[in-house]
């Protein structure tokens, strides 16, 4: 497995950390019980910091790619979860808006609820840390694609502040429908000043610890995701 992972391109990148090892699994045909490298050996091939790579490894387990075993390492999963994970993987771009939209109401019952606690249990260092990425949402010359990547990092971030280890796991699970949904619904940079308003409001009440205002303005925002998937799909 050594030679074939490559140092992630774009620093401190959890997404890349998570393709390229899922990658190696599923091109390698890694079978279940495998052991991957340890992690100051990933650290090393990836070119990563240690908190990138668990984060990573957390979310390969959270869909069932790998099991972290304490002490003693991080393995393949099991045969079942690893064909369920890989048919999910690869039905994820597939789906048409229609059936995009149970996963999009999922996430939008999750965040609803996870901002909540959000704004009641912010950090100073989690307060730093949305602050950054909403500065980064702002710069609208950026690659879409990129935006995209920082926009699913804002929303990953609440779930982190939330401190609802469960509400964490579920997100991970539908990662992939949640990115392919966001594609689907989020307009260019320059025509998103709805989605930077309301990005922006969401922090505000996160950082006065306002949770009813949370609520309101993530239930907005969810429902102009619903709306768009929704006219897409001619619903």
């Amino acid at each position: 497995m050594s030679s074939s992972l490559k140092p992630s391109r774009r620093k401190s990148s959890v997404d890349q950390v998570v393709e390229r090892i899922r990658d190696v699994i599923q091109k390698q045909k890694l079978t279940a019980g495998a052991r991957l490298p340890g992690e100051l050996e990933l650290v090393e091939q990836l070119q990563v910091s240690r908190s990138v790579l668990r984060e990573a490894l957390a979310r390969l387990q959270g869909l069932g790619l790998v099991e972290i075993q304490r002490g003693n390492g991080t393995f393949v999963a099991g045969k079942e979860k690893l064909a369920h994970c890989v048919q999910l993987l690869q039905s994820a771009v597939t789906l048409a808006p229609r059936e995009l939209l149970s996963y999009a109401e999922l996430r939008a019952a999750i965040e609803v609820q996870a901002v909540r606690l959000a704004a009641e249990r912010a950090s100073e260092d989690d307060l730093s840390d949305l602050r950054t990425l909403l500065k980064e949402l702002d710069s609208i010359d950026r690659p879409y694609e990129e935006l995209l990547d920082v926009d699913f990092r804002f929303h990953r971030r609440i779930l982190e502040t939330a401190q609802n280890a469960l509400m964490q796991n579920l997100m991970e699970v539908i990662y992939e429908f949640v990115v392919t949904q966001m594609a689907k619904t989020t307009p260019s940079p320059r025509e998103n000043k709805l989605g930077r308003r309301l990005h922006r409001e969401i922090f505000a009440s996160i950082e006065s610890h306002d949770p009813d205002t949370a609520e309101r303005v993530m239930r907005e925002h969810m429902e102009v995701v619903l709306n768009r998937l929704k006219k897409e799909a001619g619903v």
